[in-house]
């Protein structure tokens, strides 16, 4: 008796985000969806909300947030470039997430750096104190 290998057609949406590597274990992937972050088809759910080809999904995640249509199934985690095949976002959704990311590292290249001295300073300091 040979399984024969069948293709998927729904699956848990907790197990669908860890595949698709949205979240990093099946567990954060629960977290999230209890917590609301994660919406199917404009409805918040329950981790055992199982999903459908054709679905749409809200992330939100780290002030970061994607608007999603399932393309594939896979029960199983893939490598990331395989894991991209599995969904197609919104134009939308990915130029706002670009900005966003782009205005972050902006504001992060602007701050301004530490007033401590670093490790030569520090050493040209110790020299100068001992040169008295």
């Amino acid at each position: 008796m040979a399984k024969e290998k069948q293709a998927l057609t729904k699956l848990r949406i907790d197990k669908w985000l860890w595949a698709a590597r949205f979240f990093k274990t099946r567990r954060i992937a629960s977290d999230a969806i209890s917590g609301g972050k994660v919406h199917v088809n404009g409805q918040r759910v329950k981790p055992s909300k199982e999903v459908h080809i054709n679905d749409t999904l809200q992330i939100n995640k780290v002030g970061l947030s994607w608007e999603i249509t399932i393309l594939g199934l896979n029960a199983q985690r893939r490598p990331a470039n395989e894991a991209t095949k599995l969904y197609d976002e919104d134009e939308k959704s990915l130029k706002r997430r670009q900005e966003l990311i782009a205005l972050n590292k902006d504001m992060y290249a602007s701050a301004p750096q530490s007033e401590r001295p670093n490790k030569k300073q520090r050493r040209q300091i110790h020299r100068f104190k001992q040169a008295d």
